[in-house]
Order: structure tokens, then C-alpha cells, then sequence
């Protein structure tokens, strides 16, 4: 699109405060499940209402395996300014229940003059808002730029299931198809600062394994009572490593620390519970810090959990530890224009320089980005539970306005 239509765009359209355009959106989204891999119904929808609004911007759907699906905006050149339409947790009820706990839908989006509060408004429905609002307080003014709300943007492990799943990403189908940014803004909740180094991310399943029996004969199987019945020593296994790893693994120097935890434990089947199962299998989610060894990490799960297990009911049982990397962490130089861009635009939005900070254990698409050898920095509104459904995101109207004017001073490289 000519710059000269974009400036006629604006004339022609008429503006609305940036707040109300945030909200808007997210009632569009609100609209529609987004769930991991089946992103497409939001992206059209999403895409249309942009479309109808802002006609002189061209916004694309870009579609990806089954279901997945990019919403696109702007010209190949410039920043490329990043979110995704997927939710943590997929908004059906039946498929979240095993998180939440709860079988009821998940309740509306409300708005008041100060907040919004909703389904998946912090990862990440309300920053994709504000990206979205800023790039298009950009575009306005002819800056060429990129805005990417992309599919499969949340972590997801392969180790589930016979074989596991191939991953495919909105983030890798774009990279793989499109012009490379000279830089990128990744528009994800987090704290109140400028992140240009992330943590990197890595599933672990752990594997019990003896012999499946009958409750009706308790000793048929190994060890007698089934697997389940001794899982505690193994949980409490896998907890001393936790303390050991995030007490080793700590980063000097660098904004980012790791975390670990047990997030799965599945053995047997609920519909056959007259059986014992042979299989105890627990999913472990680790955060990972600069120069992180996979298999030493796995290792040594391994190693805690066979010590722990050798002398008691489990000692004829099996140990075994699949490793999951879904990307080692990755920073950006301190000194790399788009973190100095990020610094001025920060200091110019809010009188002040960006708070220092240590310790971070969130790790997005940004890494990515940068192993892609693309310069990244990471900044978004931060979010809070909802006090009456945890289900929920608050977040303040005044914040997503700041970081959309944010995100736009960014892309204009102001």
C-alpha cells in the first residue's frame, strides 16, 4: 500500500482512544476459542474486523497444519512486532478440567472505565491488543513495519503420546516463509521492564516402569500394589532434584534463573481402575539458563530418582528420563540498537529507565527470534488473577495504553 493511501486511511477513518480500540479487540477475541494449534476461526474473525476497520492496512491469514493460523499486517520491511492469538489454557471446560479443576465455561470479558478482565487476557489476548493498537498507530504514519499475532505461540511438549507430536509453530512457519526482521519486539506480559535475554525452555518426562496386575491379586504386580501405590517416594525424589537444580543452576550476571516442577502424573486408565498399571510417568517442565546441558540435566533427574527407588518396593522397577528441548535460552547484546531503541522509548513513555532485574523464569518465542539471529527484546503489560475466577486475567485499561504507545514509539524507532 502506497504511503499516500495510508495517509488518506486516516482521514478517512475515524479515531477512536487507543483504550477503546484495545477493548474492541479484545472483544473480538473474546469471541472466540483459540486453543493451541486451532487458531484459525480467531484469526479470520480478528482479520475480517480489521479489515472493516482499518481497510488501507493489509491483513493477512496465514494458515498452518490442521488448524493453525497467523494474522499478518504490514509491510515486509521494518520491526517486526510479535504476540500470538493461542491461550495458555483452551477455554473448553472438558479439555481444562484436569488444570482448573472446573467443569463450568469460563465467564465473559468485562470492561470498566479503569480494567478489563477475561479468559486468556495475559497470555495473551490484552498484550496482542496493545501490539496490535500500537502497530497500527505506526502504520498510520507510513512506518514500515510487521505485526505478527501468530498460532502455537505457547509451549507445548512432544513427549506426550506414542511417538509424540510433530511441532509446528506460527512463529516457524513465518520465519520460514516470509522476509527476515531486522529486529524484533516480542508484546508478551512479563514485569515492569525490558527484557533482552530469556531463559530457555525444556520438557522432561520421567518413566516408572514395572509390572501390571489385578487389585483383585495385589501381588501380581510389580511392585505389589502397582506402581501407583508407591509414587510418593518418587515425587519426592523429583522435588530434591527441583531444590538442587534451581539452587546449581543459577545465571550471575544475567537477567534470567531457572525453575522446575512436576506438572503431569498419569498412571492407568480411569474407566479400568480394577487394574494396576506397569507405568508411572510424570511431566516435568524446566526453565533453563545460558550453557544448560539437556542430557546432564536429565541425567541427574534420572540418577535421584534411582537412588530413592533402589532399596525400597520400586527396586525392581525401570527409570528412564525422554528429553523434550523446546529452545535453549538465548539473549540479545545489552548494547543492540533495538535494546537502546527500547531503553529510549521506555524512558520517553515513563520518565525513567527500565528497572534492572534477575532472576527471570519466563521463556517465550523470543529465543526463537535469536536463535534465528534475529536481535530481540521483550516488553508487556503485566497482568493479575482474577479474585473471583483464577481462570480470569485483570488488567489495568492505563497499562495497555501505555505499552501500545510503547510498541508504537518502537516501531517507528523514534
Amino acid at each position: 500500500m502506497a504511503p499516500g493511501r495510508r495517509r488518506l486511511g486516516t482521514l478517512l477513518t475515524p479515531q477512536r482512544d487507543a483504550g477503546e480500540e484495545i477493548v474492541r479487540v479484545l472483544e473480538v477475541l473474546d469471541g472466540v476459542p483459540s486453543p493451541y494449534g486451532h487458531e484459525s476461526a480467531a484469526a479470520v474473525r480478528l482479520a475480517s474486523w480489521c479489515t472493516a476497520r482499518w481497510p488501507w492496512i493489509d491483513w493477512t491469514v496465514q494458515r498452518y497444519g490442521a488448524g493453525g493460523a497467523n494474522l499478518q499486517a504490514g509491510g515486509p520491511a521494518g520491526v517486526l512486532l510479535y504476540s500470538h492469538l493461542d491461550t495458555s489454557l483452551g477455554g473448553d471446560p472438558s479439555e481444562d478440567r484436569p488444570i482448573t479443576g472446573r467443569a463450568d465455561p469460563p465467564p465473559p470479558l468485562k470492561v470498566t472505565s479503569t480494567h478489563v478482565e477475561g479468559f486468556g487476557l495475559g497470555v495473551a489476548r490484552a498484550p496482542a491488543a496493545a501490539a496490535l493498537s500500537g502497530f497500527v498507530s505506526a502504520a498510520s504514519r507510513g512506518v514500515p513495519a510487521r505485526l505478527l499475532l501468530a498460532g502455537s505461540g505457547t509451549h507445548r511438549s512432544t513427549l506426550h503420546g506414542p511417538g509424540g507430536t510433530p511441532r509446528s509453530t506460527g512463529l516457524d512457519h513465518y520465519l520460514a516463509t516470509e522476509p527476515r526482521p531486522p529486529a524484533a519486539v516480542v508484546a508478551k506480559g512479563g514485569p515492569p521492564t525490558i527484557l533482552w535475554e530469556e531463559p530457555g525452555a525444556l520438557y522432561l518426562r520421567l518413566r516408572v516402569r514395572g509390572r501390571h496386575g489385578a487389585v483383585l491379586a495385589r501381588e501380581s504386580a510389580v511392585p505389589h500394589g502397582g506402581v501407583i501405590a508407591h509414587a510418593g517416594p518418587v515425587i519426592d525424589a523429583v522435588e530434591r532434584w527441583r531444590a538442587t537444580y534451581v539452587a546449581a543452576g543459577t545465571a550471575p550476571g544475567t537477567q534470567v534463573g531457572p525453575a522446575a516442577g512436576i506438572g503431569s502424573l498419569t498412571a492407568g486408565r480411569p474407566d479400568k481402575p480394577d487394574l494396576f498399571p506397569a507405568l508411572l510417568e510424570a511431566g516435568i517442565y524446566a526453565v533453563t539458563v545460558p550453557g544448560a546441558a539437556p542430557q546432564d540435566i536429565a541425567a541427574a533427574l534420572r540418577t535421584g530418582v534411582e537412588a530413592a527407588c533402589g532399596t525400597g518396593p520400586l527396586a525392581d522397577c525401570k527409570v528412564e528420563v525422554d528429553i523434550d528441548e523446546i529452545d535453549p535460552a538465548a539473549a540479545t547484546p545489552a548494547d543492540a540498537p533495538i535494546v537502546r531503541e527500547a531503553r529510549a522509548a521506555w524512558r520517553a513513555e515513563f520518565g525513567g529507565d527500565p528497572p534492572p532485574i534477575t532472576g527471570w523464569t519466563g521463556s517465550t518465542d523470543g529465543v526463537v527470534l535469536r536463535a534465528r539471529g534475529i536481535d530481540t527484546v521483550r516488553l508487556g503489560p503485566a497482568s493479575r488473577p482474577s479474585p473471583d475466577d483464577p481462570r480470569c486475567d485483570v488488567l489495568d485499561l492505563a497499562s495497555l495504553k501505555a505499552y501500545a504507545r510503547l510498541y508504537g514509539r518502537l516501531l517507528t524507532r523514534e
